[in-house]
């Protein structure tokens, strides 16, 4: 009979550290978003909307899943990085992106400006695009795998750049001298 040997892959625990840290910072992405939404409030019921909007419901719908998919793509990618330049590239963008994410919200409710909003949603698709850059140069599943949260942040602006174009302050001409 043979003896049972156990082996220790290595870096198993790397896998849980790197999983584990992207999830959580993506939920702390969340939160931090989350807590800074107003749906509720009159100012917002108060906006002119396109009626292409989605109902309030599909917003959570979405991007719990789109969270857990950048979450992923994120600890996958970190594990396919070949180097520590790659690998801190890869998690500068992470960075950024996540932060622009959850400003969206602030920029966009706290201020009541869909116009700032907009502006930080362009910053977002911009991020996006550097982070699937990065994300295909080690790890194109990892890549393809952020491509719907991509697309939905590209929807995301057209629907802010619908509501601030309905929401725009009228121009105030100053009275006439003389």
């Amino acid at each position: 009979m043979k003896p049972i040997r156990i082996h220790h892959d290595a870096s198993r625990p790397r896998a849980w550290l790197r999983y584990g840290a992207a999830a959580t910072a993506v939920a702390a992405t969340a939160v931090v978003g989350a807590s800074a939404v107003e749906a509720d409030s009159a100012w917002y019921r108060g906006l002119r909307k396109p009626d292409w909007q989605p109902p309030p419901w599909a917003f959570a719908a979405v991007w719990t899943p789109l969270y857990a998919t950048i979450a992923y793509a994120a600890g996958h990618a970190l594990g396919r990085a070949d180097n520590a330049r790659r690998r801190c590239g890869l998690l500068g963008s992470l960075a950024v992106n996540l932060a622009l994410n959850a400003e969206w919200n602030r920029l966009f409710f706290t201020l009541r400006s869909p116009g700032a909003g907009l502006a930080g949603t362009l910053l977002l698709d911009l991020s996006n695009a550097d982070l699937l850059r990065r994300t295909a140069r080690v790890d194109r599943t990892a890549a393809r795998v952020l491509a719907p949260y991509a697309a939905w942040c590209c929807f995301a602006t057209a629907l802010n750049a619908s509501i601030a174009r309905r929401n725009r302050r009228p121009k105030r001409i100053p009275p006439r001298r003389g």
